[in-house]
Order: structure tokens, then sequence, then C-alpha cells
């Protein structure tokens, strides 16, 4: 019998899933099918339309823009990384329970250190935004070693805020927030750009001054080739500029393995997804 999958959003024609998963499940021979589920923003939609999907046999979900903070109301079991980022971005649906995953900053940490070869651990790291995407990275960085990892925002209350919630966490990770005109005299090993800003070309108010030399800048965004934030790091002289593209295929690959048992090959994948930087 084949299992079903799905990806959730709206909106979600532009998604990825459907092709990942497919080529995941093609090359470890898993009878599955994987679709897209266009949900209802409107109160009670997701609900519903996950409640749909499960009565007709489906077997997990990945979560998408606006619906992860939905389904962590809606899962009955949360993995720490879930509990902390406030979002789940998998569900897996088993025995009538909900079991809620958050796989964001796994695939993040994973692409960076087996990836692009970098180890965190020890290095001094700066995240830019305070949103969802950067909730979900804190615990794996955190797992990974980092140094230091400094938390900046436009609104700095609301980074020191997620410094502070954070820091219970960190287990000897030293974690601080501050706005984005706090940055001037810190330099950093890794930056991580988890704004919305690369996705309407803009650049979040920073100097070329917070690239360490040798520093790997990396944007969560894919696809949108030399970002200003990337274009920026590079007219800095930095030479390491990722997007995101590896995350995604990584935080799809954990998916993949937690569904069906079976760890998929990621780098064909990436390879095909990825989008030259110009």
């Amino acid at each position: 019998m084949t299992d079903r999958y799905a990806v959730i959003g709206n909106p979600i024609d532009h998604s990825k899933s459907p092709l990942i998963h497919g080529l995941f499940a093609k090359a470890a021979d898993q009878d599955m099918q994987y679709s897209t589920l266009l949900g209802e923003t409107s109160p009670g939609g997701f609900a519903r339309a996950v409640d749909a999907f499960r009565a007709e046999g489906g077997s997990g979900m990945n979560v998408t823009v606006p619906f992860k903070t939905d389904a962590f109301a809606y899962a009955t079991e949360l993995s720490p990384d879930a509990q902390l980022a406030g979002a789940v971005n998998a569900l897996k649906f088993e025995d009538g329970r909900v079991l809620g995953q958050n796989f964001d900053g796994i695939g993040l940490v994973r692409d960076v250190q087996l990836n692009l070869g970098l180890p965190i651990a020890g290095r001094r790291v700066l995240v830019l935004g305070a949103g969802g995407a950067t909730r979900g990275a804190l615990l794996p960085l955190a797992r990974a070693g980092a140094n230091t990892i400094v938390i900046a925002n436009r609104t700095s209350e609301k980074a020191r805020a997620l410094a502070q919630d954070f820091t219970p966490h960190a287990k000897g990770v030293t974690v601080q927030g501050c706005g984005l005109d706090a940055l001037d005299d810190q330099v950093f090993d890794i930056v991580f750009n988890a704004t919305s800003a690369s996705l309407g070309a803009e650049m979040p108010v920073i100097s070329p001054s917070v690239f360490a030399p040798g520093a790997l800048a990396y944007d969560l965004v894919y696809g949108k080739g030399l970002t200003p934030f990337l274009r920026l790091a590079r007219d800095a002289g930095r030479s390491r500029v990722v997007d995101g593209v590896g995350m995604l295929v990584e935080q799809a690959a954990e998916a993949f393995e937690w569904w069906r048992g079976v760890r998929p090959d990621t780098r064909e994948v990436i390879t095909r997804l990825t989008v030259p930087l110009v």
C-alpha cells in the first residue's frame, strides 16, 4: 500500500518539497506519494485540512508558512526543538498521536558542518533576525558547540527577550541579544541572515566589519542568487557565501528519515536545486 505524505502551506505552488521527496523516494525505493495541500488561513482551516488528510490515510506532513504555529498547537507530542522554536515544520501521524518536529535548525547545522565542511564548535555566530527561523536554529547551534551566539534584530528588545528565553537551554554557550546598530565593534566567524529582507531584495542594516576574515555568510533564503546580504559579504572580500538550499534539502532529509527510517543521500538533490550566486 502506498503511503501518503504532503506539504501544507498558503501559498504552496512554489514548494520544492514534492520534487525533493520524490527524488528521495525514488533513490531509496520507497513506496510513497507526496503532494501539495493548500491550507485555509481562516480560523480552524489548518486543523480541518489536516484532519481530512489523516482521515484519508495520510502518514505525515511537512508544514510551511503560515502554518508552523498552527502545527505546533495541533501536535499532541512535541520534540525539544519544536518546543523551543514554538513552531513545527513536520508532523507524523502514529496510532492516533500527532508527533511534531522542527527540523529547520537541524538541517541548517548539517548543511554547514557536513556539506560546507565548517565545524561550528568554538565559533562566534551571529544570527540576524529574531523570528521563527532564528528560534528554530538556536538549539541546534548550541548543541553543535558554538562559543557565542548573538541575536541581532531591528527591534533590540525582541532580540534580548529571545536570548533570555534561550539561555537556560544553551548549556555553556554565551547567548546575547542586541539591536542591529550594536554590532559595529563585533566580528563573527559565521553570520546567518534569518530575516525576510532577501525576499524583497533588501539589505539588513549591518556593517561589513561583522564578517571576520574567512567568515561564512549564509542566507537562509534560497534560489534568489546573490542577495544583497551575500553581496555585502563578497564585496567585503569574503569568498564563503552560500544560500539556504542546503538547509532546505537537509531538513527535508531529516523528515524523510523520521517518516521512513531511511536516510536519503542529499548531495545530488542539492546540486539539482542550486542556483548560481550571481
